[in-house]
């Protein structure tokens, strides 16, 4: 292991503790006396994505979390809960024992877990994984999300963008001038 400030090849373990799926370990440098820590996980066997085209790449949990974080991203979401979610997807993948799993199976465990975690992160994710060509099909996904029911609040530490009042009055502003 060496050393990420000093690059020293030598180090030594002052701590090791179970970290859930692995092993936390605290190093210290020999030569710098720089501590740093470690995480051990079982790697287990390959796990290949079929693409749309019929490509097979191995599949990447960096290119998971990447998709993820930029869904996610300047959402008033707590820290951890993008790793996690891409943590949750990544074992419950190699939970299902298969070699191959289909790119479309991945992108539909992403936008069920985006869809209780933050509406708006679900609908970035749904326009890039089910290429919206036009607005029609973004307000079709948007109107199907409204009407399965699902509340639309605020998140915890979100404001509203209108307070209710000026929301309702622009609504009923808006239907006049339809008219």
């Amino acid at each position: 292991m060496n050393c990420p400030y000093c690059d020293y090849a030598d180090c030594k373990v002052i701590d090791s503790r179970d970290a859930g799926d692995g092993i936390r370990r605290r190093r210290q440098c020999l030569k710098c006396g720089s501590r740093f820590t470690t995480y051990e996980r079982l790697h287990p066997g390959s796990l290949f994505v079929i693409k749309k085209d019929g490509r097979r790449e191995e599949f990447d949990s960096a290119k998971l979390l990447t998709g993820i974080r930029k869904a996610c991203e300047k959402r008033p979401l707590p820290t951890g809960t993008v790793d996690k979610l891409a943590d949750d997807i990544e074992a419950e993948l190699y939970h299902q024992g298969k070699a191959e799993v289909p790119a479309t199976a991945v992108g539909d465990m992403v936008m069920e877990r985006l869809k209780g975690l933050d509406h708006i992160a679900y609908i970035r994710f749904a326009s890039v994984y089910r290429d919206f060509t036009d607005i029609t099909t973004m307000k079709r996904e948007v109107d199907t999300l409204l009407d399965a029911g699902t509340e639309i609040s605020p998140l915890p530490g979100q404001l509203p963008l209108l307070p209710d009042e000026e929301l309702a009055a622009a609504a009923r502003s808006r239907r006049r001038r339809r008219t």
